[in-house]
């Protein structure tokens, strides 16, 4: 990266407080899109990939970027002063173009199931694509989100991880400038 990093949110404070109350909004009502701003991250990310890690990762927590993410490393490194590392079992926060292998990542432990990771996951949209029922904590009833760009295994994939509970990996998905959150107390089943 050549010259000074494109600029992060427009109105810091403000704009990471109110993205924090989105992503904490979608973390317990999960399926609910949110929409977030004031930042211009640079490609590869979207506005809600960059938002979100703005808004949560700092030095205090690393990130595991994947390699098709490695083009907003220096930005992310210089606006959060995280520290990466190449190791997804060893992140607090992943960055993935796509779902990358959960098993790969910490799931925390019985004692403290605090200290998995969560996965941003950018993913084509939400307004087509495969359509998922959810259901458990945080909803009274059933349910449904709408995702483009998630493997055709998700559900299975998301059984898998949702069976470690206490344990387990929290996903935040990303499309444009809207999120949704899927966290390992949901039960996810294809419509």
């Amino acid at each position: 990266m050549t010259g000074a990093p494109d600029a992060g949110f427009a109105d810091p404070v403000h704009d990471a407080q109110r993205c924090f109350r989105d992503v904490l909004t979608a973390l317990s009502r999960p399926g609910t899109l949110a929409r977030v701003g004031g930042v211009a991250p640079p490609a590869p990310l979207c506005v809600a990939a960059g938002a979100v890690l703005l808004t949560l990762a700092d030095h205090e927590t690393p990130l595991w970027i994947d390699p098709a993410g490695s083009g907003a490393r220096d930005w992310l490194a210089f606006h959060c002063g995280t520290a990466g590392t190449a190791e997804p079992g060893a992140c607090v926060f992943g960055l993935a173009q796509t779902l990358p292998d959960l098993a790969r990542f910490s799931a925390g432990t019985h004692e403290e199931p605090e200290t998995s990771a969560t996965i941003v996951c950018q993913v084509e949209s939400f307004d087509h694509g495969r359509v998922y029922r959810l259901e458990g904590p945080g909803l009274r009833e059933p349910a449904t989100l709408t995702v483009a760009g998630l493997p055709e295994d998700f559900a299975a994939i998301w059984a898998r991880n949702r069976v470690l509970f206490p344990r387990g990996i929290d996903l935040i998905l990303c499309a444009g400038d809207r999120l949704a959150a899927l966290p390992r107390t949901v039960s996810i089943q294809e419509v």
